[in-house]
């Protein structure tokens, strides 16, 4: 799959379920739409500050993501210790190294619909995810330095 930024396509992998417009909790899908960057999340003991735009926020060690549908915190960015299920952001591997968070069932997260949809790292070309796009790390630097406000990102089923 190739996702296009400002005139340049970059190879994406996207979802092991495909591109559905019916995106569902544990689908392992790409929800299709027009989605909003609203955020972005870095380690900054792997990617230096100054190669990112002033607006990214460093992921610190007890950083988790809350991505239990019946918890008031769910789809949320929330600090261990936590007890309901959630996804430690400050990984092993590299694919949370960077982070865009895109709005998909965000703010006001609905319980089914899938928790976040992130614009990561792959783990190696083709490789499929749980939901999320994933790109080469250098593209996706390029892409958070180039990204603005008003910078959506459209998922075609």
């Amino acid at each position: 799959m190739g996702v296009r930024f400002l005139n340049r396509t970059f190879p994406a992998a996207i979802g092991r379920g495909g591109v559905r417009a019916d995106k569902r909790e544990g689908d392992g899908a790409t929800p299709a739409g027009l989605h909003r960057i609203v955020g972005m999340l870095y380690r900054p003991d792997r990617i230096p500050a100054t190669a990112l735009p002033k607006w990214a926020v460093p992921i610190r060690p007890f950083d988790l993501w809350c991505d239990d549908a019946g918890h008031e915190d769910y789809n949320q960015i929330v600090a261990a210790p936590f007890a309901a299920s959630h996804e430690v952001l400050r990984r092993a591997d590299p694919i949370y190294d960077l982070l865009l968070v895109t709005d998909w069932n965000w703010p006001e997260a609905r319980p089914g619909l899938g928790s976040a949809i992130f614009l990561h790292i792959w783990r190696r070309p083709g490789a499929l995810t749980a939901g999320c796009v994933a790109f080469r790390r250098d593209h996706l630097i390029w892409i958070a330095n180039h990204i603005r406000p008003e910078t959506r990102l459209l998922v075609a089923a």
